[in-house]
C-alpha cells in the first residue's frame, strides 16, 4: 500500500493548518489522485491492522439501504456510534440510532421523502445498466443530495462513484471523496470501494480492474500526527488476495449482491503490523 503512504506524506509535505467543524484542527491539502490495480492484490493497509469484517459489514449495511446505527451495531460494528446518540439525532427530530438520509438511503432511495422508500434505487439501476448497456458513461451512483445534506449530522464524505466496463469484461471504479480523514477514514474507504468493485464485478460476471481514488480535502487531524509518524516508520507488507465463495454461482444481479454475507468473503494472506489507536473527531 505504497499509495496510502504517499497520500499521508503528501499532506505532511504540502498541507497547511486549518480549523474544522470538530474543533480539533487539521493539516489539510486539496486534490489527490491515485490508482489501485485490483488484479495485483486487495488494497488494505498493512502498516496497521484494518478490521476487514467491519469494512464488509458497513458496506453490506450501506447496500441494504438501512440507516439504523442500532442495526449496524448489532453486527458488532460501532464506528457510527458517535453520531447516533440522542444528542446528535434529536436535532433532526429523530430517535437515537436513526441517522437519517445517509449513504444507504441515498444509494437506494435518492430523492425520496425520508424515511419513506420512494426515491431512485441507484444500486438497482447501476446493476441493470452494467448488464444491459455496459458501454454507458452513466454508470454513476451519487451520495450527495443538497436537499438532504443539512438534514444529517454527518453528510456523505465519499460523494460519487462511477464504473466503467472495459472491453465487455473488466470493471473499473472511480470514487470522488469530498472530505477524507486520512488516518482513520481513508483505510476504510479504500478497502470498502475495492470490495464494492469486487462485489459488483462478481454479480455482473465481470473481472475486476482498477479502483481509482480521487480526493478533495484530505487531512490529518492534529491529534493523529504521532500515529501517522508511527505508521510511516513501518514497512508495508505484501497485499492479500480476495476471493468470493460462490461455487454454485447463485450470487448474481441485485438479489445476489444483497445476499452476500461476510462468510462469502475470503481475504487470503492478510498480514499486518499491529493496531494503532487514535481518537475519532466528531
Amino acid at each position: 500500500m505504497k499509495q496510502y503512504h504517499d497520500l499521508l506524506r503528501s499532506i505532511l509535505d504540502n498541507g497547511t493548518e486549518h480549523r474544522d467543524r470538530t474543533g480539533v484542527g487539521t493539516i489539510s491539502h486539496f486534490g489527490f489522485h491515485t490508482r489501485f490495480n485490483l488484479r495485483e492484490g486487495f488494497p488494505i493497509v498493512t502498516t496497521k491492522r484494518v478490521p476487514f469484517r467491519w469494512v464488509a459489514e458497513e458496506l453490506f449495511w450501506f447496500l441494504s439501504g438501512d440507516t439504523s446505527e442500532t442495526n449496524l451495531r448489532a453486527r458488532g460494528v460501532d464506528i457510527w456510534a458517535e453520531w447516533a446518540d440522542e444528542a446528535h439525532t434529536e436535532k433532526f427530530g429523530r430517535p437515537a440510532g436513526d441517522l437519517g438520509p445517509v449513504y444507504g438511503y441515498l444509494w437506494r432511495s435518492f430523492g425520496g421523502n425520508y424515511p419513506e422508500r420512494n426515491g431512485v434505487d441507484q444500486i438497482a439501476n447501476l446493476i441493470k445498466q452494467i448488464q444491459t448497456n455496459p458501454d454507458s458513461r452513466r454508470l454513476i451512483v451519487t451520495g450527495w443530495d443538497p436537499r438532504q445534506a443539512d438534514n444529517v449530522d454527518l453528510p456523505p464524505c465519499h460523494t460519487l462513484f462511477q464504473f466503467k466496463v472495459e472491453n465487455g469484461r473488466i470493471l473499473h471504479c472511480q470514487l470522488y471523496q469530498r472530505s477524507a480523514d486520512a488516518f482513520l477514514g481513508v483505510p476504510f474507504n479504500i478497502s470498502s470501494y475495492a470490495l464494492l468493485t469486487h462485489l459488483i464485478a462478481h454479480v455482473t460476471e465481470l473481472d475486476v480492474g482498477d479502483f481509482v481514488y480521487t480526493l478533495g480535502d484530505y487531512h490529518i487531524y492534529k491529534n493523529h500526527l504521532e500515529q501517522v509518524q508511527q505508521l510511516l516508520s513501518r514497512e508495508p507488507l505484501a497485499l492479500p488476495q480476495l476471493t468470493i465463495n460462490d461455487t454454485q454461482s447463485k450470487l448474481r444481479g441485485l438479489e445476489g449482491l444483497l445476499a452476500v454475507k461476510y462468510e462469502h468473503l475470503n481475504l487470503i494472506g492478510y498480514q499486518s503490523h499491529g493496531k494503532i489507536a487514535a481518537p475519532v473527531a466528531v
